[in-house]
Order: C-alpha cells, then structure tokens, then sequence
C-alpha cells in the first residue's frame, strides 16, 4: 500500500479503547483524513493518518498449501510417544514421590533416633541426679545421726553432772542434818548439866537453911535451960 503513514507511541495508563470521528474536507480533490487512537491493553497508544492511496495496490495472495494426509501410523506413533511420556511423567513422579518418601522415612529415623538420644541423656541425667539426691540424703542422715549421737552424749554428760551434784547436795544435807543434831544433843547435855547444877546448889542452899534453922533451935534450947 503506497500511503503515507506516521506512528507516534506513548506510554499512557491502560483505559478502553476509543476512536474519533471521521473528517472530511468540503473539496474532492483534498485527501480523506482517518484518526483513531487505540489503547492498547500494555499502555501503547497508536495515532494513524490514513491518506488516499496514490496508486492501485496490489493485494498479496496466500499461497494455499495442500492437506496433508495423516495416515494411521502416524496416528499411532502419536499415540505411542504420548503413551511414553504419560509413562514417564508417571515414573517421574512416583522417583520424585519415591525421593520425598525416602526423605521422610530419613527425617522420620533421624528423628526417632534423636528423641532415643534425648530419652538416653535425659535418663542418663535423671539417674545421675537420683545418685546425687541419694549421696546428699545419706549424708545428711548420717550428719543428722552424728549430732544426735552428740548431743545424746551431752545430754547425758549434763544427766551425771547433775546426778553428781544432786549426790553432793544431799551428802551437803546429811552432813548439816548430822551437824545439827549433834549440836542439839550437846546443847541438851549443856542444858541438864546446867540443870543438874542448878538442883545441886538448890539442895546445898537447903541443906544450909535446914542446918542454919538446926543452929537456931539449939541456941534457944540452951539458953533457956541456962534461965531454968
């Protein structure tokens, strides 16, 4: 097509498409103007000026290609080649399935054998604080044992000495009892000694009153026979 042709493109935002309307000038002689603007999905936006042609274009023919025959083998041999790639997507996807299997069954094993693993220190850890718990508790009873042995051996240290001490207060006791009778005793002995005494001078005291009033008696006998 002999016309002439310019083509301005922009990058615009994507809006539907639109067209003007057609113009065409009073006189036969100008050129009939098109403008049209297409917007193309992508943002492009074509701006097209048609004129008349000048001269007569020829119109290119197509050349028409013969059917082509497709036998039956061909069909066969189509269906064979997708039957083969149908059978190998098919091995294909159960070697991925068979891969992610086997990765599973390995996660699967590591995993089993971790916990087995954690299970054995955990047991591991567990037994060795039951030792320690069981060292540290039969420490403590036999601390506890020793200071009640101790302290058994001090209560009975303060049971003798107290014993000792009572055995002295009351030998103390018998001593002062035994003192105290004996200076009674004496006292009493004192007592009637000094009693004794006292009669025996009351009897002396008597005896010379009796023989005083005796003297008296015969003195006034023998004066009287002396006046007789």
């Amino acid at each position: 097509m002999g016309s002439m042709m310019n083509t301005k493109i922009a990058q615009e935002p994507e809006v539907p498409a639109a067209s003007e309307p057609l113009k065409q000038t009073s006189s036969s002689t100008e050129a009939t103007e098109i403008r049209c603007q297409e917007k193309s999905k992508g943002g492009l936006c074509y701006e097209v000026i048609l004129a008349e042609p000048s001269v007569q274009a020829a119109v290119p023919k197509i050349p028409v290609n013969p059917a082509k025959i497709v036998s039956a083998e061909d069909i066969e041999e189509k269906l064979k080649a997708a039957e083969e790639r149908r059978l190998q997507l098919e091995a294909k996807k159960i070697t991925e399935w068979n891969a992610k299997q086997a990765k599973i069954e390995e996660a699967s094993r590591k995993k089993e054998e971790l916990d087995k693993e954690f299970a054995a220190q955990t047991k591991e850890a567990l037994e060795a604080k039951m030792e320690q718990y069981e060292e540290k508790r039969e420490a403590l009873i036999s601390d506890m044992k020793e200071k009640l042995k101790v302290h058994a051996q001090e209560i009975e240290k303060t049971r003798q000495s107290m014993e000792n001490k009572k055995d002295e207060e009351r030998r103390a006791i018998e001593e002062k009892l035994k003192a105290a009778e004996s200076m009674r005793d004496e006292n009493i002995k004192k007592m009637l000694d000094r009693l004794k005494e006292h009669e025996r001078r009351a009897e002396i005291v008597r005896q010379n009153k009796a023989a005083l009033a005796n003297s008296d008696l015969n003195q006034e006998d023998s004066m009287t026979a002396s006046s007789g």
